[in-house]
């Protein structure tokens, strides 16, 4: 079947080129942060872009950017499409604007065959979904889930020392021409394109994933605590070694939890030693433990399997161990609707496809907490993400366009 509309690939293309230019670096990748000026300049040039086709332009009190074309029944909640512009310091030029800047082709792609949707359609560019400047990441679809800005946010201070309430306010004033707008407003269904930031899609040749949902996460901080002691002069037999227990216990979770579940993550990303002598047994060790799966009760299952190692660990070591959980993220499925839209529209564009499970978070994670929403995957070189040698190959970047304005066109009620 024929797609009623067909995107310009060249146009998107070099919207991508434009947009990587803003905040380029001069390894060929985007240092485009969360409300910074770069950020705030590919705001203006989207927002340019928008008026001259003739859209409305608005923003919420959290900055996010919604450019909208209206439908048929103007008073039903809009379907969302988009993404996020904001990028890693070291960030590469399709995460995240490849989706924002797809949303947009589907907008103009619309108006070009004078397609008229039964309800209105809108990007949005979500604010500070990295959260490499201002953490904690996602921001701007967090905020928009809850309705309301989280009190604490206010005296967020950024890695430049920047005051995140100040960051916010010159976005938003930056941008005076576009319509206010209050936060969490009524939307029928969300999707969106994006990297898949992973190899599995490019390794099997598959032009397309289908997102089913997020995993979830937990994040624990792990402390083992034993005693401080010369390296030359204690025997073993005498020592409590708070490195020898963390080191025996994490032997035991690299070779059991994931060898034994595929879909199981497992990454130790930060580790430090007290007082961190070169010719000391260390005191404390402490380290974060990162545990992901698609399953709630699995995740359960291995954040007792980490408990368990630890504290087995610790007793033979003669040491004790503290673990506090700084996070979870219960795994959140999408909308079964949205999912067979978009498998809809991969069968009647004939791209294969395969159903994926993302392993990292996105807007769609938290929008999914208050409409209908799913995902687009494309492949990537090498799998490569949040790096400056971050790449899409040009036909790819068109096929995810084109699979978001048909999945748009399949949504029931659009």
């Amino acid at each position: 079947m024929t797609p009623p509309a067909q995107i310009n690939g060249a146009r998107l293309l070099k919207r991508l080129d434009d947009f990587a230019a803003i905040g380029a670096t001069p390894a060929g990748g985007v240092n485009r942060q969360a409300l910074d000026p770069h950020d705030r300049a590919a705001r203006a040039l989207l927002t340019s872009l928008a008026l001259e086709r003739g859209f409305r332009v608005f923003q919420d009190p959290l900055a996010n950017l919604f450019i909208r074309r209206d439908g048929k029944n103007n008073h039903l909640p809009p379907f969302l499409i988009g993404s996020h512009l904001d990028s890693q310091p070291t960030g590469g030029r399709y995460d995240g604007a490849l989706g924002t800047l797809a949303a947009f082709e589907v907008l103009e792609t619309l108006e070009d065959a004078q397609i008229e949707t039964d309800v209105p359609v809108e990007m949005v560019a979500w604010t500070n979904e990295e959260g490499s400047r201002f953490a904690p990441g996602a921001m701007g679809s967090m905020a928009f889930s809850l309705g309301h800005i989280p009190q604490d946010w206010h005296d967020i201070r950024g890695t430049d020392g920047a005051l995140w309430r100040d960051a916010l306010a010159a976005t938003l004033a930056a941008l005076p021409i576009a319509e206010p707008r209050p936060l969490g407003f009524p939307i029928s269904g969300y999707l969106e394109l994006h990297i898949e930031q992973g190899p599995s899609l490019e390794k099997e040749n598959i032009p397309i994933g289908i997102v089913t949902g997020v995993q979830g996460t937990r994040w624990l901080e792990v402390t083992v605590t034993g005693q401080a002691a010369h390296a030359g002069t204690t025997q073993l037999a005498f020592r409590r070694d708070p490195m020898a227990a963390v080191t025996s216990a994490l032997h035991t979770l690299y070779e059991t939890v994931m060898p034994a579940d595929e879909n199981a993550r497992l990454t130790i990303g930060r580790i430090a030693a007290l007082p961190g002598s070169v010719n000391a047994i260390p005191g404390s060790v402490s380290l974060s433990v990162d545990l992901r799966h698609p399953q709630a009760d699995r995740l359960d299952s291995i954040e007792t399997q980490v408990l368990a190692a630890f504290q087995d660990s610790a007793a033979l070591h003669g040491c004790k161990v503290d673990i506090r959980k700084t996070f979870d993220m219960s795994p959140a499925p999408f909308s079964t609707a949205v999912i067979e839209s978009v498998e809809q529209a991969a069968r009647h564009l004939g791209l294969p496809f395969k159903h994926m499970v993302s392993g990292a978070f996105h807007d769609a994670l938290y929008v999914a907490r208050v409409a209908p929403a799913a995902m687009i995957f494309v492949p990537c070189r090498d799998g490569l993400s949040h790096n400056e040698a971050e790449y899409v190959e040009p036909e790819h970047s068109i096929a995810g366009a084109r699979m978001l304005l048909q999945s748009t066109l399949d949504v029931p009620g659009r």
